[in-house]
């Protein structure tokens, strides 16, 4: 049974790892260019910081998923797995919802701060984030299951009770 719970969670962590994978690359190539008055103004990735902290965040849990799959075949690393699992939800949590707030300004604009939205003037760009947001939500979501599944093998030990 114990085998059955870490294909399982091995299977989750490929489906996260894919999502990561989806979320980089959608974001890096998603670029475009608007005129306006005779001016040509390019927009990418990494032209804001909150997008590069989240290729870089979903590339560190990328990285981790990778050496995770190759650990957890190791019985005595799984309680390390569970802590470091935490800690990766944290930052693929932290990154999508920073993430989200600029797309959302990039989306609606702000007419408090007098921000416009831009997403009229670049929509490839625009479409380009929204699937790698899509695809860093999804691998965000799939990470808590995961968690809840490594707890469960690392924890179900515990609780069992013995006649």
């Amino acid at each position: 049974m114990a085998k059955i719970k870490k294909i399982f969670t091995n299977f989750l962590r490929l489906l996260a790892l894919a999502a990561t994978v989806v979320a980089i690359v959608f974001m890096v190539t998603s670029h475009d260019s608007a005129q306006v008055l005779n001016l040509t103004f390019t927009v990418k990735y990494s032209n804001t910081p909150v997008f590069k902290y989240f290729v870089i965040a979903e590339a560190i849990a990328g990285g981790y998923i990778v050496i995770s799959i190759l650990l957890s075949f190791k019985s005595l690393f799984w309680r390390l797995l569970v802590i470091l699992d935490v800690v990766t939800a944290v930052l693929l949590t932290s990154s999508i919802s920073a993430a989200l707030a600029i797309a959302q300004v990039g989306r609606k604009g702000n007419t408090h701060a007098g921000w416009l939205p831009v997403c009229e003037q670049v929509p490839d760009f625009c479409d380009q984030v929204t699937i790698a947001l899509i695809a860093g939500f999804a691998a965000a979501i799939i990470y808590f299951v995961l968690l809840l599944c490594s707890l469960y093998v690392v924890l179900s030990p515990i609780f069992v009770v013995t006649p």
